[in-house]
């Protein structure tokens, strides 16, 4: 009797050390004798105290933060950049055998990735092609992550720092930039106002009532004004209808 109580508390903790609750979103690597013996989960999984060890692995996404990295553009401009990657585990077997740590791993080939392809564009490139230089970052670590059993999904460059140099210039190029545009459109402005003024002198040219016509519209504008002098120009068609009546 006595030898079974001092053996129960020893079986209870055996059987409790061998019976591990894995999560939905977890896969446990089993090795027993140093051996893999293959993934296992979710659910309870059963194991050999002593001989057997396991390693547990999140299946769900993982967001990794890029840290800024100081990068040398095509075109001599001194930037930092950072950026954010996304990427889950689909082989848990992989992510544990083939790579000691899949998250450092990829941390550092995210850093790396990130200077080798920012320090191949030119810094006007790399401002307006963003989805364009994610997407080709994004290829290249799914790539190479593929091997541990890592799935890179999305890549986001999330800032980019420029010098206080480089940030005055671009103001005063963008300030050049909108400048020119609002002189293109008023001269634009101008030519079309010189045509109306073109079209309404020609058509106003084939009828001389419409002269007259032009004339008392300008007389009765000016008739409101409250300035004290008033100039009435007189259209000389005007004057020449009168010249002939006296001359008759």
């Amino acid at each position: 009797m006595l030898y079974w109580l001092f053996l129960s508390p020893i079986v209870l903790l055996l059987l409790f050390a061998s019976i591990k609750m894995i999560a939905q979103y977890q896969r446990v690597v089993l090795f027993r004798g140093g051996k893999l013996k293959g993934a296992k989960g979710p659910g309870i999984v059963l194991i050999i105290p002593g001989l057997d060890r396991i390693l547990r692995v999140d299946l769900r996404t993982i967001t990794l933060n890029v840290p800024a990295q100081d990068i040398i553009t095509k075109d001599n401009v001194s930037v930092r950049v950072s950026a954010v990657v996304y990427f889950k585990v689909f082989d848990p077997i992989m992510a544990t055998v083939e790579v000691e740590d899949f998250e450092n791993a990829t941390s550092q080939l995210a850093q790396t990735t990130l200077r080798s392809i920012c320090g191949q564009e030119d810094l006007d490139h790399m401002l307006s092609q963003r989805d364009a230089i994610n997407s080709k970052m994004q290829d290249i670590l799914d790539k190479d992550t593929h091997p541990w059993g890592v799935q890179v999904s999305k890549v986001e460059m999330k800032e980019v720092d420029l010098p206080e140099s480089m940030q005055r210039a671009m103001a005063k190029q963008a300030e050049a930039e909108r400048e020119r545009r609002a002189a293109i459109i008023n001269a634009d402005g101008e030519l079309q106002a010189a045509v109306k003024l073109t079209e309404a002198a020609k058509l106003i040219s084939q009828d001389p009532a419409a002269i007259q016509l032009r004339y008392l519209q300008t007389i009765r504008e000016i008739g409101v004004s409250d300035k004290n002098s008033t100039i009435i120009p007189i259209p000389m068609e005007l004057l020449r209808n009168v010249i002939g009546n006296s001359n008759k």
